[in-house]
């Protein structure tokens, strides 16, 4: 099931950023599905379909943009490292 919604924007916007309607709401989807995504509310995977993208067409458009696919902190890093290093000292 899916909803449509619809927003008026002033063609002026359009022109001034030199795109067609339809770039303009794909970058409208892809750029509020990062918005989501960074915020945590929802999955890589939901986000990837917001934007209209599979899984692996959004984390290749989300390298093009720089953006981390994975986002941890030091301290994240730190024990996923720890644990790495204590599984393969075992092998």
């Amino acid at each position: 099931m899916q909803t449509e919604i619809a927003f008026s924007i002033d063609n002026s916007i359009l022109l001034s950023l030199k795109v067609d309607k339809e770039e303009f709401v794909r970058d409208a989807l892809f750029q509020y599905s990062l918005f989501l995504y960074r915020k945590g509310k929802v999955s890589l995977g939901k986000a990837a379909q917001l934007a209209g993208h599979d899984k692996i067409e959004y984390i290749w458009k989300l390298q093009l943009e720089k953006e981390p696919i994975f986002d941890y902190d030091d301290n994240e890093m730190n024990e996923m490292i720890s644990t790495a290093k204590s599984i393969s000292s075992k092998l």
